[in-house]
């Protein structure tokens, strides 16, 4: 951990400091030598004399923490004697946080979605292709960065200029084995995208046409379109005669790589029928039924979509996204007490989800619950200030005269 500048740490001066609960940032032997380099005085015990509790990020939100903080210093934080923070705001407030984030502005799949102008799918799809790669996972949530959004723009890019993603993946493959030692080439290498075309920057050049690199996505397109005309029935062969041509019975891997072919090329009641294959032959697998209710969430199908984001969480209750599409469903089909316990539920395993922050003030809002939602929207702008999403925020709460919002 970097040190804070000498401006950020007036606030621990001569105040007794005490953690809680598991830290999730640093161990509690570093976290105490940082309040003393401070000018603070760590204690290990909630003594009387205590000025500031701080509260470890792995622990759920304040509200939750009857086992953590007795009555006597839940008194004295209401009557004003002493504060209680979470590890992610004293980070916050000793610029620890706050400066890396300026470099490194961390976005959701649904804001980098949102901010790009493609669907989530698109981004989740990506994700699990490795072609976009998270700074960082909570909880199954990826957060990308913006070196990230850099790479995602661009493959946005070549989906507008008409390419398929499994043509762009085919080309990023073929363009691996001419520099083996580049894992991502999109991200480490200059490459330029000229109509259906990469060219490969090298120096002050490009590859010339003539070249190994440069690659004509026409003529591969045209191949494939000449393949499936050869084959008019590889669209519409059904699962059982796929399975039975098959020398062995293909594994879980590979029907998720056929489903998610269908996915690509757009035939998502397959897709569907084929994730079902998988869990009746596997059994219940938390991301297999997040995949499957995105796809009949697609399909318009919100009453199976929702059961199966049920499903994925019974199978896995750690999973906060499929936490926070259960309540934007739930919302939708206008059960808004369940959207809002859904959307708590995803809060109480990772209380900084901002995208959780914004569908539950819109909730909230929705049944004229304004005060509590301006709590969210103020937490959301906290969270996500450069969120394609934020400048909403920040007009819902500008009547809000009582609340003070950082930007």
């Amino acid at each position: 951990m970097s040190t804070p500048a000498d401006s950020d740490t007036q606030f621990l001066a001569n105040k007794r400091v005490a953690f809680v609960g598991k830290l999730g940032g640093v161990t509690r032997r570093e976290a105490q030598q940082l309040v003393r380099q401070c000018g603070g005085t760590p204690t290990d015990r909630l003594s009387r004399d205590v000025d500031l509790v701080v509260v470890g990020a792995d622990e759920l939100p304040l509200g939750d923490q009857e086992d953590l903080l007795n009555d006597e210093t839940r008194q004295a934080a209401a009557a004003g004697r002493l504060e209680i923070i979470s590890e992610t705001i004293l980070w916050q407030r000793l610029g620890l946080v706050e400066s890396e984030q300026n470099v490194r502005r961390l976005y959701t799949p649904a804001m980098l979605a949102q901010l790009l102008g493609v669907s989530v799918a698109t981004i989740r799809r990506w994700h699990r292709r490795g072609l976009i790669v998270p700074a960082r996972e909570v909880r199954r949530l990826p957060y990308f960065d913006f070196q990230e959004v850099a790479t995602a723009r661009r493959l946005a890019q070549m989906l507008a200029a008409g390419m398929s993603p499994s043509t762009v993946e085919k080309k990023l493959a073929e363009l691996s084995r001419f520099v083996p030692e580049v894992q991502r080439p999109l991200a480490q290498l200059s490459i330029i995208v000229e109509g259906r075309q990469f060219l490969l920057r090298q120096g002050e050049g490009l590859i010339e046409p003539g070249g190994q690199l440069r690659f004509d996505f026409e003529a591969l397109e045209t191949s494939e379109e000449q393949d499936a005309g050869d084959h008019p029935t590889r669209r519409t062969l059904s699962f059982e005669d796929y399975f039975a041509q098959q020398a062995k019975p293909p594994s879980v891997d590979e029907m998720l790589g056929f489903a998610g072919q269908l996915e690509d090329d757009g035939h998502l009641e397959e897709a569907v029928e084929m994730y079902r294959v998988v869990l009746s032959a596997v059994g219940p697998k938390a991301e297999v039924c997040f995949q499957l209710a995105e796809l009949l969430y697609r399909l318009g199908d919100l009453s199976a979509a929702r059961e199966r984001y049920y499903m994925a969480i019974e199978v896995d209750e750690n999973f906060v996204e499929a936490r926070a599409n259960l309540g934007c469903v739930l919302a939708e089909c206008g059960q808004f007490e369940l959207a809002i316990a859904a959307f708590e539920g995803a809060l109480r395993y990772h209380s900084d989800y901002p995208d959780v922050h914004y569908h539950l003030a819109r909730t909230l809002d929705d049944i004229d619950r304004h005060d509590d939602a301006d709590r969210h929207w103020v937490r959301f702008v906290e969270l996500a200030p450069s969120s394609p999403w934020a400048d909403e925020a920040r007009l819902r709460l500008e009547g809000s005269s009582s609340l003070e919002i950082e930007t």
